[in-house]
């Protein structure tokens, strides 16, 4: 199982609004059966650390190219990503393989 976390650094003042847009696009990946349960999070600049800076986060049982042999990514999903471009400075992705309990004898 792999946690996928993707990291946008926002325009200054956008974190919030951008937290917003993605996820109205991370509710049509998983209503559309793309992805599952996600979360998303964002630190504008009330909170210590890193500023202007929103995550979203997703478990998937394999890390998948988006632009697979017979992937149909929804436009919906296209159109809702654009609303939140101009805000952004940059965007990165993580993946971490998690522990499997299982293997720890648990």
């Amino acid at each position: 199982m792999y946690r996928i976390r993707r990291v946008y650094r926002t325009k200054p003042g956008e974190a919030g609004n951008v937290a917003k847009l993605v996820y109205q696009q991370a509710k049509i990946y998983r209503d559309t059966g793309h992805r599952g349960e996600f979360t998303v999070s964002y630190n504008g600049y009330t909170l210590p650390g890193e500023q202007n800076v929103v995550v979203l986060e997703w478990f998937d049982e394999k890390i998948m190219s988006p632009s697979r042999e017979g992937n149909k990514i929804p436009k919906e999903a296209m159109e809702a990503g654009a609303k939140y471009r101009p805000f952004l400075e940059s965007q990165r992705i993580e993946f971490y393989e998690t522990i499997d309990p299982s293997s720890m004898g648990d």
